[in-house]
């Protein structure tokens, strides 16, 4: 192959390569005249993600919870990240000192609003749930945009986690719970975290977590100066429906909305 050849050879290869690399960094840039608004920015990235946290109930693990996020289907929830974490197996009083999981310890069932509480347990286990906050804030979603709910015993621990982090988050629910500790403990509840309302759903014909320990809860978040819309439901056992779903799912959105819009 002559000279000239060779030459005419490796020009070619270098004019090819050179397009390779314009077409390239062509899609890789942004149209010319591209508003910038329309580029997301990590901001606006955690003000659309949103985190729910699932606490089950005493005996229960967080896997068999997991199809709860079937049921959320409304386009708010398609950046939603959810977490159904397990309670750790230790004895519990009320089933003769069986281990199981279980957040904190239970006295006695049923559960009634004048019940003795484990405060020293529960306080252990909000120093979790608030662990696994912060990890998702560090991520970057919006602690406005994280939703605690709970079950049964996980629907106390929600409430004492909800009230007793320093942020305001967006809310917290609470399902067949109750007040896991006594009204002194509202003095540790910061301004900002008084600032989180909560749903409270419990069912009047529940024979385990009694209809008067879910009716004692929002008069405590009253008197502590929080929000909170309170359900009751006149056939419900110990036991969720789906229609508190739904209508969490309803809740959840239109908190996400406000929170969105605040920002925009």
């Amino acid at each position: 192959m002559s000279s000239l050849v060779r030459f005419l050879f490796t020009l070619a290869a270098a004019i090819a390569a050179a397009s390779l690399l314009v077409a390239s960094l062509r899609r890789r840039a942004p149209p010319p005249g591209l508003p910038a608004k329309l580029i997301p920015s990590s901001h606006m990235a955690g003000r659309n993600r949103s985190f729910v946290l699932w606490l089950h109930g005493l005996g229960d693990s967080g896997p068999a919870n997991e199809p709860i996020r079937n049921l959320f289907s409304a386009p708010e929830f398609r950046l939603a990240k959810w977490s159904f974490p397990s309670a750790p197996r230790a004895p519990v009083s009320c089933n003769n000192g069986f281990v199981m999981p279980s957040w904190f310890d239970i006295h006695e069932l049923p559960m009634s609003a004048g019940s003795p509480q484990d405060e020293a347990g529960v306080l252990k286990a909000v120093e979790k749930v608030h662990a696994m906050i912060d990890r998702e804030v560090a991520d970057g979603i919006h602690p406005e945009n994280i939703f605690v709910c709970g079950f049964s015993q996980g629907g106390a621990l929600t409430l004492a986690s909800v009230l007793l982090y320093p942020k305001k988050l967006g809310g917290g629910a609470v399902f067949s719970g109750w007040v896991p500790f006594g009204s002194s403990v509202t003095e540790k509840i910061s301004p900002e975290a008084r600032k989180t309302p909560f749903l409270w759903s419990h069912g009047m014909a529940d024979k385990v977590v009694l209809f008067e320990a879910g009716q004692a809860g929002p008069p405590f978040l009253q008197s502590a100066g929080v929000n909170c819309e309170f359900k009751a439901y006149p056939d419900l056992g110990h036991s969720l429906s789906k229609e508190e779903l739904l209508y969490l799912e309803s809740w959840i959105k239109s908190r996400l909305n406000a929170s969105q819009e605040k920002d925009g």
